[in-house]
């Protein structure tokens, strides 16, 4: 039977509880406050249901990620930071940005990025933990991307594009800051043939829980029993190369 989540501050069951089917389907319940959303993140969990759902909590095994110094950037991308005139920036315009990749794509008319996800990540963006980058051209955002920001380690939750490779613009960047400034791996959930071609890799959820406690000890975290005051969490040194580099 899955877990039911009550308790007024976040305890998860262990990670290996998890369902083979679906697969990673942890636990339900909870919150979606940032101390309970900080404390999944750093333990391999994260939200995912629908609007008709409770919060479901996954750890999926095998996990996909993205080691920076992997991202493959093909000739074509290259051609595209040169020239596309495209701007990048950080922060500038987070709300659009969730809004953009909320929005119904092709034939699925559905999102997983509900209202209540929408105003939860929201605020864990006023709090300085979730982070966007945003893709511009000609004067209109065109692609971006969004997540959170731990100590070297970055959360990947949903990308977008409207203009050709624009959310590729936004990764490449993303991976080359992370590189240059003590980033060591972009958390990307799921698997998917997209991110794959990327230089997207799965490892097994064990593997990567161990990357988290190796990169986010527990001493880099502050909690408080107030559910408005926000977790203290490690900072991202490469955030500030995105928002100084950001003219592609």
């Amino acid at each position: 039977m899955l877990p039911w989540l009550s308790s007024p501050h976040p305890t998860f069951p262990s990670t290996h509880r998890a369902l083979d089917s679906p697969n990673g389907l942890l636990a339900a319940g909870g919150e979606l406050s940032p101390t309970w959303l900080v404390e999944a993140y750093r333990q391999g969990i994260f939200p995912w249901f629908s609007d008709e759902d409770p919060i479901l909590w996954w750890s999926p095994d095998p996990r996909m990620i993205l080691l920076p110094e992997q991202f493959k950037q093909r000739r074509s991308l290259t051609k595209r930071l040169r020239h596309g005139g495209f701007q990048v920036t950080l922060d500038q315009h987070f709300d659009q940005v969730i809004q953009a990749c909320a929005a119904p794509r092709g034939e699925d008319k559905g999102t997983w990025i509900t209202d209540e996800m929408r105003e939860a990540y929201g605020l864990l963006h006023a709090l300085g933990i979730a982070h966007s980058i945003e893709v511009h051209q000609g004067g209109q955002l065109v692609g971006g991307l969004y997540g959170i920001a731990m100590g070297p380690v970055f959360f990947g939750e949903s990308m977008f594009s409207r203009a050709p490779d624009a959310s590729k613009v936004a990764l490449a960047h993303l991976t080359r800051a992370m590189r240059e400034h003590g980033g060591k791996l972009i958390d990307c959930q799921m698997h998917t043939p997209h991110l794959a071609s990327l230089g997207a890799i799965t490892v097994a959820r064990e593997a990567f829980i161990n990357y988290l406690k190796n990169w986010l000890p527990d001493k880099a975290f502050t909690f408080t029993t107030s559910p408005i005051e926000a977790p203290t969490v490690p900072a991202s040194r490469w955030l500030q190369a995105i928002a100084t580099e950001g003219n592609a």
